[in-house]
């Protein structure tokens, strides 16, 4: 079964994605920033994170940084999921170290999708 790190701090997305993504079976683990998606990292090696942007205390795009620098992690796949949608936004992502980039609000079939791609290239 595929471990899916929801990282998103709007308690209600976070937790409607999240019974989405387990309907569809998926075991999924969430955290509301990005301090709390590097301990549970840590803790569970999740097999695809999907990483909202802005957080509090620690961004998405430093919590990607420290992934991909660590090589133990260096090798889950993130996907950004933001509201971030202007010029510029999806290459700020991929050179933070994203793997894919998704705008909110989301397109659940095409996230699927790109879960689908990611987990298997990643050999997860």
């Amino acid at each position: 079964m595929t471990r899916i790190l929801l990282v998103e701090d709007n308690e209600l997305n976070r937790d409607m994605l999240a019974r989405r993504l387990k309907r569809r079976g998926f075991d999924v683990i969430t955290a509301p920033d990005g301090e709390a998606a590097l301990t549970m990292i840590r803790q569970h090696m999740p097999d695809i994170i999907l990483m909202d942007m802005s957080l509090p205390k620690m961004d998405g795009w430093t919590a990607t940084k420290h992934i991909k620098q660590n090589p133990q992690t260096a090798h889950i796949p993130v996907l950004a999921l933001t509201a971030h949608a202007m010029i510029g936004d999806r290459e700020r992502a991929l050179e933070s170290g994203c793997d894919e980039y998704e705008t909110k609000p989301v397109d659940f079939q095409r996230l699927l999708q790109k879960i689908d791609i990611l987990v298997q290239k990643s050999g997860s």
